[in-house]
């Protein structure tokens, strides 16, 4: 199970989380959990209009096939979770951890900016911080308290940051590197990410999964 966040907005989370769940897909069924509320658009779907996560954690008695229920195809082996409408109750985020391990094959996480919920953390076992080199963002991330298994460094042109330098200050290694190409942008704007996911994408995933 991977759990994605970014210490700062524009990051890049969501494309990583969603192209990490399509690279999985590829080998067996993936379920991609929206917390932030952009998958499907960065997916090219439809806005979900029906009840979502946020719903299910709602509901003190929803159990792991009621969370089942509410996927939604992106394609044939690959499954969104959709974010809902309801504020939810922190209290169950263990039991969406555990719900989620009995969904079949792999299931990623997009958990959008900011500190994850502690309870959710501590029932996941790879937690990934996705972020720039960017020192706005790392000191961000640093002051966050939570301590990343790995880190996805998305490239930005220009950053005098490199990857050791983001190691050294996370204290995690950088599991990924992301390097900045046009094609993914285009993708995301056009709606094609899930149809036409752009190669130097998928190969920097590629090892995570």
């Amino acid at each position: 199970m991977f759990l994605c966040w970014s210490a700062k907005g524009g990051s890049g989370t969501t494309v990583v989380a969603a192209a990490l769940a399509l690279v999985l897909a590829r080998q067996q069924p993936t379920s991609l959990v929206d917390l932030a509320g952009d998958v499907p658009a960065a997916l090219g779907l439809p806005q979900p209009s029906g009840p979502g996560v946020s719903d299910w954690l709602a509901s003190p008695t929803a159990d792991a096939a009621a969370l089942h229920r509410l996927a939604v195809p992106a394609n044939d082996e690959l499954q969104v979770l959709p974010t809902g409408t309801s504020t939810p109750a922190g209290g169950r985020w263990p039991q969406l951890a555990l719900a989620l391990a009995q969904h079949p094959g792999s299931v990623v996480i997009d958990a959008g900016t900011g500190s994850p919920p502690a309870e959710l953390l501590a029932a996941t076992t790879t937690h990934l911080l996705v972020t720039r080199p960017c020192y706005l963002a790392l000191r961000r991330a640093v002051a966050g308290g939570v301590q990343p298994t790995g880190v996805v460094l998305v490239g930005e042109p220009g950053r005098a940051l490199n990857a050791r330098d983001i190691e050294r200050a996370l204290s995690a290694p950088v599991v990924a590197q992301v390097e900045y190409d046009p094609a993914v942008a285009r993708a995301v704007d056009a709606g094609l990410l899930a149809a036409r996911l752009p190669r130097s994408l998928a190969h920097a995933l590629q090892q995570l999964a």
